[in-house]
């Protein structure tokens, strides 16, 4: 699971726990509902995929218009590549709730990670304009990393600013630093980036792994590079990055 997404489903657990069931058709089935919805949220977040989709089941059998439903339903079934119906759902939830900041983020995220991140960065501006929104240093990144997919480094990093004066220490953030830095052909500034990250105590993913064996073979650091590039195949050894690795690029 992304790091961030799962930063939000944290966030979204609470937000669903203090949410009011006035003003819907049926409250009872409502909380019914909002009770399934964070059962499923609970058990996604565990990686348990077809029960949280059972969960999401009986909430929408409940309630089909409970919006929170289909956002966590969505994330399940991008999570499973199931991306049609992962899309479908997104626009499901933000048609029950237009202004809802945490479903325009997730359908953001989901767009980035299709290969569509010029389409995403509306859905984070969406969500940083509400000034409610709980987690803007997440759609900052999030917008961050995504401009940078979509080869606008400028705006990749004043977004990934924005998100670092909220959270000085975002994990997120400071990747994505690291990866325009290299982009940018300033491989120390790409290396402190890295080193930043490291310190947070989060674990590099495959990308940001192969991003490390290209700073260090950039800066002539050889052991470094192989130490990454061992880490890389000892636990991504499937990974899109390893066949990178091995064709020498």
């Amino acid at each position: 699971m992304n790091p961030g997404m799962k930063y939000w489903l944290a966030l979204l657990l609470a937000l669903l726990a203090g949410c009011a069931s006035s003003g819907a058709p049926d409250e009872r089935a409502r909380n019914v509902a909002q009770v399934h919805t964070e059962l499923a949220a609970s058990y996604f977040e565990r990686g348990q995929y077809s029960i949280a989709l059972q969960e999401l089941g009986i909430a929408l059998q409940s309630d089909n218009s409970y919006a929170p439903a289909y956002n966590v339903r969505g994330l399940v079934r991008m999570t499973l590549r199931e991306d049609k119906q992962a899309e479908a759902d997104f626009l499901r939830s933000l048609k029950l709730e237009p202004a809802n900041a945490g479903a325009h983020n997730n359908y953001g995220w989901f767009l980035c990670q299709r290969g569509r991140p010029k389409e995403s960065i509306p859905q984070f501006m969406a969500a940083l304009n509400d000034p409610l929104y709980n987690t803007p240093d997440l759609a900052y990144a999030n917008a961050g990393i995504c401009a940078h997919k979509a080869g606008d480094s400028a705006a990749a990093v004043t977004y990934l600013q924005r998100a670092l004066i909220l959270h000085p220490d975002m994990p997120e953030a400071l990747g994505g630093q690291a990866a325009v830095a290299y982009d940018n052909g300033d491989y120390a500034a790409a290396k402190s980036w890295l080193l930043r990250f490291l310190k947070s105590g989060r674990d590099l993913d495959a990308e940001q792994l192969w991003l490390a064996v290209r700073i260090e073979r950039k800066l002539g650091n050889r052991n470094a590079a192989a130490s990454f590039a061992l880490q890389l195949r000892k636990r991504f050894p499937d990974s899109r990055e390893v066949q990178l690795l091995q064709s020498g690029e």
